[in-house]
């Protein structure tokens, strides 16, 4: 959360971004002025799917693990098996409480041996130090120590290429390089928020806007058509890639109030990431219970008839007309031409519906219209295109 008596930091690529918004359209992302709209969200969307996309990672927090017991504390922490996480390579992870409910996802980059970086949506520090009692490791906060930037989008293997980032090629999705730029240190992992192929590079404040202009300049070239995107492009293409989001879809562990309003990983459908074979970590004891025991609730992923969009929409049963959930976000999806959604829904006989009915409100020239919409409930991404996984990717 923003500490609202303190002004908004500049990233060390505002100056950057500045120059390029169109509409000076912020956001705070922990303690840092974001841009929410550079210039349409329309053009932003398409930079993702049909071109490069850049945005700004630096707000996103980010520890340095290290010491002896790095790997065992990071195996403690979270639910996933990470000790045979080798130095190079990246996995997604959630954490939970000893109740077995997740307090926050993220990634664990193994960055050299014995040597971790944990990125995480939340301020976690406190948590994490709390969690590393006995434990002969080191946690620094790092979020303002290392620039990142996130460049998305099926030319974006093309784009850094002629940056002059080398040896790419040989980089599959979740792979970790260090190289160099102009001379400078960087490292670039194949990961995303987006769903589509895409890199996460991370460098140096001091390098920051050399980093950024290098990019660019393949957009001055003629090159490439390359675009600045702020957090509402993301939120359309995350949901289209089946990615949740701690604090915005569901109640983080740490932030709930009453009893019942928290979720564990196999609610929200997180259940591959459990591993109850593996040494202890927290939560276990519960999470082992609550696998013994049939799901009452769970979230899913919607594919909605019609062009309404769900907002703050309830769920109903289709046979019995019984409420049975909400949606938790939402979004038209422009390359699938449908409205999607993840809903928090309450199982009927223990079973997942294969359909839903979707309350929708809309304003149709001031006047407020009802449209009940008929829901598929899928297990899959909405949309996971084939270039996300190919190495080496496509050059255009």
């Amino acid at each position: 959360m923003h500490d609202f008596t303190k002004t908004l930091a500049p990233s060390p690529f505002y100056d950057r971004i500045v120059a390029q918004s169109q509409t000076q359209n912020w956001a705070h992302w922990n303690g840092y002025q974001t841009p929410r709209v550079v210039d349409t969200v329309a053009s932003e969307y398409f930079a993702v799917r049909s071109s490069c996309s850049v945005m700004d990672l630096t707000p996103m927090e980010k520890y340095r693990i290290t010491g002896p017991d790095a790997k065992a504390f990071l195996n403690r922490l979270v639910v996933r098996d990470v000790s045979k996480l080798k130095p190079g390579r990246v996995t997604y992870v959630v954490w939970c409480n000893d109740e077995g409910k997740v307090i926050d996802d993220g990634t664990v980059f193994h960055l050299s041996e014995g040597v971790y970086r944990l990125c995480a949506q939340h301020h976690q520090l406190d948590w994490l130090r709390l969690s590393s009692i006995g434990f002969d490791v080191s946690i620094e906060l790092e979020t303002h120590d290392v620039a990142a930037l996130s460049v998305q989008g099926p030319t974006s293997y093309s784009v850094l290429t002629e940056a002059g980032i080398s040896g790419l090629e040989t980089v599959k999705p979740f792979d970790i390089v260090h190289t160099q730029l102009d001379g400078f240190d960087i490292t670039v992992s194949r990961t995303g928020f987006t769903g589509d192929l895409g890199y996460e590079l991370w460098t140096e404040p001091e390098n920051a806007l050399a980093l950024w202009d290098a990019i660019f300049e393949v957009k001055k070239r003629g090159l490439y058509d390359i675009r600045l995107i702020g957090l509402d492009a993301l939120e359309m293409v995350r949901i289209e890639a089946g990615f949740i989001m701690p604090g915005w879809d569901f109640n983080t562990a740490e932030t709930v109030i009453r009893d019942g309003y928290d979720r564990t990983p196999y609610e929200l459908d997180l259940g591959w990431l459990v591993n109850l074979n593996k040494p202890y970590f927290t939560g276990k004891r519960a999470l082992a219970a609550a696998n013994k025991q049939p799901l009452k609730r769970k979230m899913v992923k919607l594919i909605l008839d019609g062009n309404k969009v769900p907002s703050g929409s309830f769920i109903f049963d289709r046979k019995d007309g019984k409420n049975i959930g909400a949606v938790m976000a939402h979004s038209w999806s422009p390359i699938l031409k449908r409205a999607i959604a993840y809903a928090d829904i309450e199982l009927i006989n223990g079973q997942v519906p294969k359909e839903v009915s979707v309350e929708i409100y809309y304003q149709k020239e001031l006047a407020w219209k009802l449209h009940w919409a008929r829901a598929e409930v899928t297990d899959k991404p909405f949309w996971t295109p084939k270039r996300r996984s190919i190495t080496p990717p496509d050059a255009y």
